[in-house]
């Protein structure tokens, strides 16, 4: 869906693992989705996921992920306890963003042409809510605590604050040009990559309003929160850029792989994992140091746009 896409947190230190042990990439042309061990840096298992799967998002708890398949228009439950595909939904529209609720019972997911937004039942695959949004909604995710949850409209340009109880639109808050990839802090900030503008808003939750641009590399997809610091994946410039959380000044632009698009930061918050859509790896970036520590050999086309990490007991 490369295509789509150009119109959305991982490394290890080298002589301590990070706090999430496992890494679930979607490989886009491979129709695959490999498990990665990041103690022993290597694919360990894969799961067949048909229609070209893209987009992901895990359960906090870290028992089934959820995987959006641009081409065949569905979204797959996966059992990561079992690692198997367990069920499948069929949407009118191509998913790309999905997220799983706070208490892991709902899943969101957005029909990227339609502007469809999908409450679902996380067990049955049921969809529970099926609202028009509009805006050709694109990267979703919660807020830490469970309560909103943030769309990027990415030909409307704006984010979007949604009940997930009811996907009523709670508030449309004006950022950059093609809002991409999303995500929110602890203290009530919440970041888009916008990916014509080739910078990142800062937008302040309660007040409803951008505080904040940040000038970043060409074509910012997808965004990772670690060590004070932000990460953006720059798929253009095969490089991920990095400034600061206080001052939103930049501090680096890391070279990765080609085409860089997901993106996530350890659960311990000492690495940040960039997927390479290109060059079929995955780079692993310390964020003290901020220098590469690893690539990964995965998958054909890999993606992960979304949550991929998962934290094993």
């Amino acid at each position: 869906m490369r295509g789509t896409a150009v119109c959305f947190a991982l490394a290890l230190l080298a002589a301590s693992p990070a706090a999430a042990d496992e890494a679930y990439i979607t490989s886009q042309n491979g129709d695959d989705l490999g498990i990665l061990d990041l103690t022993s840096r290597t694919v360990v298992a894969h799961i067949k996921i048909e229609g070209k799967p893209a987009g992901i998002a895990m359960a906090r708890d870290g028992t089934r992920a959820y995987v959006t398949s641009t081409n065949g228009k569905r979204i797959t439950a996966v059992d990561c306890l079992a690692r198997k595909a367990v069920a499948t939904l069929a949407l009118p529209d191509e998913p790309m963003g999905i997220a799983v609720g706070a208490d892991g019972h709902f899943v969101y997911a957005a029909g990227f042409f339609q502007g469809h937004l999908y409450k679902i039942d996380a067990q049955t695959l049921k969809i529970l809510v099926d609202v028009v949004i509009g805006g050709t909604p694109s990267g979703l995710a919660m807020t830490p605590d469970g309560g909103t949850l943030l769309v990027t409209k990415r030909d409307a340009g704006e984010l979007a604050l949604v009940d997930p109880a009811t996907l009523g639109t709670l508030a449309l808050i004006p950022v950059g040009n093609r809002p991409y990839g999303v995500i929110a802090d602890e203290q009530g900030r919440a970041y888009t990559a916008n990916v014509y503008g080739d910078d990142v808003s800062v937008v302040d939750l309660a007040a409803r309003k951008v505080v904040g641009t940040v000038p970043v590399g060409k074509r910012p997809y997808v965004i990772a929160l670690a060590d004070g610091k932000g990460f953006v994946s720059d798929q253009y410039e095969g490089k991920v850029a990095v400034f600061d959380l206080k001052t939103l000044q930049p501090i680096a632009r890391i070279p990765v792989g080609d085409y860089p698009d997901g993106i996530q930061a350890s659960f311990d918050g000492k690495s940040v994992y960039a997927v390479n859509w290109e060059s079929n790896d995955l780079s692993v970036i310390d964020t003290a140091s901020l220098k590469i520590v690893a690539t990964i050999p995965v998958g054909d086309s890999p993606r992960s746009f979304g949550t991929f990490l998962r934290k094993t007991p």
